[in-house]
């Protein structure tokens, strides 16, 4: 009986079903499992049942039933949610590992039917127009393949990402001058957008073509390997290729990996000191969708000099940035007030650097702590990185 209520043309249509049979209300997505620390920016924001997971999934179960109508009233509670992905994380249910994409589901079916939060339109018409979420001019990255002398044919290509390439430069050009540095055989492509914009906020009807083209462009250069800087490209590019049965035969590694697995066969030789306090901010996209935690703070372990400092809420209890779920460019002001918690909560670790290893969340906790004139330094381990001297001797990846 409820499969002939689902609409069958949902892509998460699978996921729509799980709202119905996994969910028993018991609250325990609405605070950090075992430490009791707020999780949910959206529900701790709105303190109403609809903003917490539990809630949205009944409300995809009471649209799907008949029993809510879709309308503008409805929009704000689904889409002001970061998906970052704590509810997930907190849940003890058979659902657990897929709350987001429920939520992702559930905004599917409300695009279809009144349309995105305002101003998430947009992100449909640049991409198709310009091929990136920012509207800006497409960078074909022919420029940056002059510069660095980089070749049509590589091992490797290193996929920057539409914030790292239109809005975090410094940390696309520190990247790039590492990859060239350790001597990694890497190229660029003419790439667009990984589309992970555009399924956080259920607008899903051009993904695959645009997720088909980013692959055949890889092909053409032949890589086996693509590495990217972006916790949101490296979650799209393996979990959601996946998800909407997009086949390829490349491995994606996020840019900390491969640091680490530098350190680790003792190929990079830090030759100055770093005397900073450090804290470490997880992306959820690298953290809670992926389970990296432990690999950026190996990295910080070989760094001579820093004074590393965990905050409170750490590793999967990390509080969200603010940025994701589309929330930048619907609710601003919010995720820098969701942003601003999180600089508060570093401010407790008496660090001056904030890093981490995702420019979404770069561009976000910069946005906050220049607004909030918190007065930190906000950098990735890769921008750490250029910061030391340093030599590379060999690359350990390259032998394979």
């Amino acid at each position: 009986m409820i499969e002939s209520k689902i609409d069958n043309s949902l892509h998460g249509k699978e996921f729509v079903k799980m709202a119905f049979d996994r969910c028993i209300k018991c609250s325990t997505c609405k605070m950090g499992f075992k430490n009791f620390e707020p999780s949910c920016p959206s529900g701790e924001k709105f303190l109403f049942e609809s903003y917490w997971a539990s809630g949205r999934i009944r409300t995809l179960r009471g649209v799907v039933l008949g029993e809510l109508e879709l309308n503008d009233q409805l929009k704000h509670s689904i889409f002001a949610c970061t998906t970052c992905g704590a509810c997930m994380d907190s849940c003890q249910a058979p659902q657990a590992d897929y709350i987001v994409d429920i939520i992702e589901a559930l905004r599917e079916l409300a695009v279809k039917n009144i349309g995105p939060a305002k101003n998430q339109e947009h992100l449909v018409s640049r991409v198709q127009e310009v091929h990136n979420p920012y509207g800006e001019p497409n960078s074909d990255n022919s420029e940056l393949k002059a510069k660095y002398r980089l070749p049509d044919k590589a091992e490797w290509v290193y996929y920057i990402g539409c914030t790292s390439n239109y809005r975090q430069q410094d940390l696309r050009d520190s990247t790039l001058d590492f990859l060239k540095k350790a001597n990694i055989d890497f190229t660029l492509i003419d790439e667009h957008c990984c589309t992970s914009p555009l399924i956080r906020t259920g607008q899903i009807d051009n993904v695959k073509d645009v997720m088909s083209y980013n692959i055949e462009q890889i092909k053409k250069t032949g890589a086996k390997k693509v590495i990217t800087s972006c916790a949101g490209c490296y979650r799209t590019l393996i979990k959601d290729f996946k998800k909407f049965s997009m086949e390829y035969d490349f491995k994606v590694y996020h840019t900390s990996e491969l640091i680490k697995q530098l350190f680790d066969s003792q190929k990079i030789k830090i030759k100055s000191e770093f005397k900073e306090t450090i804290t470490y901010h997880d992306p959820c996209h690298l953290g809670r969708h992926m389970n990296m935690y432990e690999i950026p703070r190996e990295i910080f372990k070989h760094i001579p000099g820093i004074n590393f400092v965990e905050m409170r809420r750490n590793r999967n209890h990390a509080w969200c940035c603010g940025a994701g779920g589309g929330v930048k460019i619907a609710y601003p002001e919010w995720a820098i007030e969701i942003s601003k918690e999180r600089l508060e909560e570093a401010k407790e670790t008496n660090a001056s650097i904030v890093s981490s290893t995702c420019p979404f969340c770069k561009t976000n906790l910069s946005d906050s702590n220049e607004k909030n004139e918190m007065g930190f330094k906000i950098l990735d381990i890769v921008e750490l990185l250029s910061l030391l001297d340093y030599e590379i001797t060999e690359d350990e990846f390259k032998k394979k």
